[in-house]
């Protein structure tokens, strides 16, 4: 086996159990990684510098392929109406079929660390067989100071091979893709695909495991800061709006998708962004941009020019969940530490698809926690295999296909941690208005940004507030730069019966979905819950 790179002599890949390697290329950076991306014909090179490369078949996460093995630990611990379980011996038979599957091949390995916030962070050693995968990983998770590598030893291990097909009856999977997580063992093994995402997204499952138990609450959410140190965290699924919202030039970027809140404050799990650049365009997103036309991003499923090598954010052929996986220094205001104090605002970023909630509400802490664990929203297209156009979602803690253990436990640890702080809770609508999708509009970002501006300034709070009839929690009545029709969906409607009939079928929906939570909250949070009554 032959070795290139960085890496502690004592612990290489003959200590997770790999034989008969070709070559193991350890610890490359972007120029080494370019180089054997290239000449493997993996992706092409774009004009800009950003690397770009096809997941094929595999444009989105495969959530119902991903499995958590079923063992003495986790019997008890994990949500297992949500996660699909292998034994333990499936998992062996697994892990000794990727094993071989290895043999005489070339792998790449980034030892990194999940979790800016020492004291709470996984090392996580990733082999992958592309280099552009290993490009993409090293991006996204936070990279060790030089001098660390020589004493790193992993404690959570990932082993991501495309190549590998899933046999379902040998190894209890789904179909030739697997995602399989031995919590016990601290090993993610990933077949049959190629999008880059289901990595990131293993080591965020991990933590979400391990971290509720040491009181730390594990967040899918962006997180920036301001100057008058008022940290902000904002809750949401992918293409909901937390990277591009939380992309502000007036407020420091703590992170854009996975954040830790524990005692000391807010800390970032990853050291990069993992930005949707459908329709991306520089005036709207100015440092998403930039940051996606540089070298050392990579861009997946862009359609490129062959001659002038110009990507064309504005091309779905492939997809509608193009990507941009940059390293934070990649935004000019980014936070250097990933890590801030208590949050100042909460925000529940949701993707109304039946266009009827308002841009934005003030929650009470009862209410933010009927939000948090309904989680309504709506998937967009792309962000998992086979979803076309755009659904309503309840994904519970608004990250369900990440959460190993009952959505209860982060909304009680997350509930504590408001109610000590003096959090203020706000549920912003980025999806539709004037109808649902297919007839309404998208909310115009200019409103999200100057509704969100004015919440984390303090300003909205001394706004006069109506109580939404459907919906329950105060929404302000006017706005300074806000057209004051918008604050008022059924006013954006022109026939007002078909919004009251749409309103009324999503207040059904909520009280539908909540049922299964009314045993794991107090009467607060279920007189909280949204009633046609006060539209009557």
């Amino acid at each position: 086996m032959e070795t290139i790179g960085h890496v502690n002599p004592n612990n290489g890949a003959d200590s997770f159990g790999f034989r008969g390697l070709k070559a193991v290329y350890w610890n490359f950076e972007a120029a080494r990684l370019y180089e054997e991306s290239l000449r493997r014909g993996e992706s092409q090179l774009a004009r800009g510098g950003a690397l770009c490369a096809d997941t094929g078949s595999h444009t989105g996460r495969s959530p119902k392929d991903k499995f958590v093995v079923k063992d003495a630990l986790t019997e008890k611990t994990v949500w297992w109406e949500n996660n699909g379980a292998i034994s333990s011996e499936q998992f062996e038979t697994l892990l000794g079929d990727f094993i071989k599957h290895a043999e005489g091949k070339e792998l790449f390995a980034q030892d990194l660390y999940g979790g800016a916030d020492p004291a709470h962070r996984v090392k996580a050693r990733v082999f992958t067989e592309m280099a552009w995968h290993s490009l993409f990983i090293r991006n996204l998770l936070i990279r060790p100071e030089a001098g660390d590598i020589a004493s790193y030893v992993p404690e959570l291990t990932i082993v991501d091979l495309p190549s590998f097909k899933a046999d379902p009856a040998r190894h209890g999977c789904r179909s030739e893709t697997v995602i399989a997580i031995d919590f016990s063992r601290k090993i993610v093994l990933i077949g049959g695909t190629a999008y880059a995402g289901e990595m990131k997204k293993s080591v965020f499952t991990y933590l979400n495991y391990t971290l509720p138990a040491k009181g730390v609450v594990p967040m899918h959410c962006s997180a920036n800061v301001g100057s008058k140190d008022d940290p902000a965290v904002f809750f949401g699924l992918s293409g909901t709006g937390k990277t591009t919202l939380s992309a502000d030039p007036d407020r420091t970027l703590i992170g854009d998708d996975e954040h830790g809140w524990s005692k000391e404050g807010i800390f970032n799990f990853e050291g990069g962004c993992y930005a949707k650049t459908i329709r991306l365009s520089a005036e709207a997103e100015p440092q998403i941009f930039a940051a996606s036309q540089r070298f050392g991003t990579v861009l997946e499923n862009i359609v490129m020019d062959p001659i002038s090598r110009e990507v064309d954010f504005d091309d779905e052929t492939k997809t509608e969940n193009t990507r941009s996986a940059y390293p934070l220094d990649a935004i000019p205001n980014a936070s250097r530490t990933g890590r801030a104090g208590t949050p100042k605002n909460i925000v529940m970023l949701t993707a109304d698809a039946f266009g009827v909630m308002p841009p934005i509400a003030k929650l009470t802490p009862a209410e933010a926690m009927y939000h948090f664990l309904s989680g309504y929203t709506a998937k967009v297209a792309g962000t998992e295999r086979g979803l076309v156009g755009v659904q309503p979602e309840f994904s519970t803690c608004f990250g369900s296909p990440f959460l190993p253990r009952h959505p209860s436990e982060y909304a009680n640890l997350l509930r504590d941690f408001i109610a000590k702080h003096h959090v203020d809770c706000w549920l912003v609508n980025t999806g539709w208005t004037g109808g649902g999708y297919g007839t309404g509009r998208r909310m115009p970002i200019r409103v999200t940004r100057r509704l969100l501006t004015a919440a984390l300034d303090g300003s909205l709070n001394r706004a006069d507030f109506r109580r939404d009839p459907y919906f329950g929690f105060a929404v302000p009545t006017s706005v300074p730069g806000v057209e004051p029709h918008i604050l008022y969906p059924v006013k954006t409607w022109q026939d007002k019966a078909a919004f009251a009939e749409t309103a009324k079928k999503l207040v059904g929906m909520f009280a539908e979905n909540f049922e299964k939570f009314e045993a794991h909250v107090d009467d607060a949070v279920k007189a909280a819950a949204p009633t046609s009554s006060l539209a009557a």
